[in-house]
């Protein structure tokens, strides 16, 4: 069993502004549903937080789950370089790294003689906030300030006034969320295994990790979303809304209620998280590259 109490986790990440995917309370949760075995490699001012499967060495927190990836600490390419030979992989793969995280990795393994290549294979989209929602409405521009304005008119008028709820831990709005997960048609309907509930239910737990929905008057969500805030900004992780009630757009009034709340937390940031989906930049976010350090022993 892995010792989750390594003292590198009190390292800040190298990456900065990558929520809880780099600590070890997420980590711990997520590794459950990871293959292979576990490996905290760590020096006095470096973590890597690791699995083994097979030959190939990865980041722990598989990628479908984990939107940041990044070591921990200053002295990573020394490090990793360790790694690479105390472990002797055949292969490394180390994905979901921002850009100033992926440079340092490569640079370690490419000075311990390996073959590297670093490429770009995801964004994320993250919406800087300003100082009040009449700002941010101003910033996206009049065509969807309108679109706002509309869809939460239409909203009211279909299903009532909006009433965001914020609300932590397992309970009504954890059911809630797997109940709407589970009414979404394909693939997403499909999503919420028992597996998977597990671990949401584990993360509800964590410090950070809220639900905020849209009540209807039934005392049922039209719409939620699950997501972990701190100092550094707002995170969202997953998202479900009742397909019977489409035509009020609640996912869209929801995110722009909680971008709203945002900017009254004074969140400087709101990370809509991986994904290019359009909504995302519409909405006035940023795209935040992502790349992948392949790298395998030089001849």
């Amino acid at each position: 069993m892995t010792d989750w109490n390594h003292p590198g986790f009190g390292l800040p990440p190298l990456a900065a502004a990558t929520g809880p995917f780099c600590r070890r309370p997420f980590l711990a949760a997520v590794s459950e549903f990871d293959p292979g075995e576990v490996i905290l490699a760590g020096s006095d001012d470096a973590l890597l937080a690791l699995r083994r499967v097979d030959d190939t060495i990865y980041f722990a927190g598989d990628p479908d789950y984990t939107d940041y990836h990044s070591p921990l600490g200053t002295g990573v390419d020394d490090l990793v370089a360790e790694v690479a030979r105390s472990e002797a992989p055949s292969r490394f793969v180390l994905d979901s790294l921002p850009e100033e995280a992926a440079k340092p990795l490569a640079a370690g393994l490419s000075e311990a003689g390996w073959s590297v290549q670093v490429e770009e294979h995801e964004v994320t989209a993250v919406l800087h906030l300003p100082e009040t929602f009449d700002d941010y409405l101003t910033a996206i521009g009049k065509k969807e300030r309108h679109e706002v304005r509309r869809k939460r008119r239409r909203f009211e008028r279909i299903v009532g006034e909006i009433r965001h709820e914020t609300h932590r831990g397992q309970g009504w709005a954890f059911d809630e969320f797997v109940r709407l997960h589970r009414l979404a048609p394909g693939d997403k309907g499909r999503f919420m295994t028992e597996a998977r509930c597990r671990l949401f239910a584990v993360l509800a737990e964590l410090d950070g990790w809220r639900f905020d929905l849209l009540r209807t008057p039934d005392d049922t969500a039209a719409a939620i979303v699950f997501g972990f805030s701190n100092d550094v900004g707002y995170f969202l992780y997953h998202s479900a809304f009742d397909p019977a009630l489409g035509d009020a757009s609640p996912g869209v009034d929801l995110l722009g209620s909680m971008i709203e709340q945002a900017i009254e937390e004074d969140h400087p940031t709101f990370d809509f998280l991986k994904g290019d989906e359009q909504y995302k930049f519409r909405l006035g976010a940023q795209p935040r590259p992502l790349f992948t350090v392949v790298a395998e022993p030089g001849e």
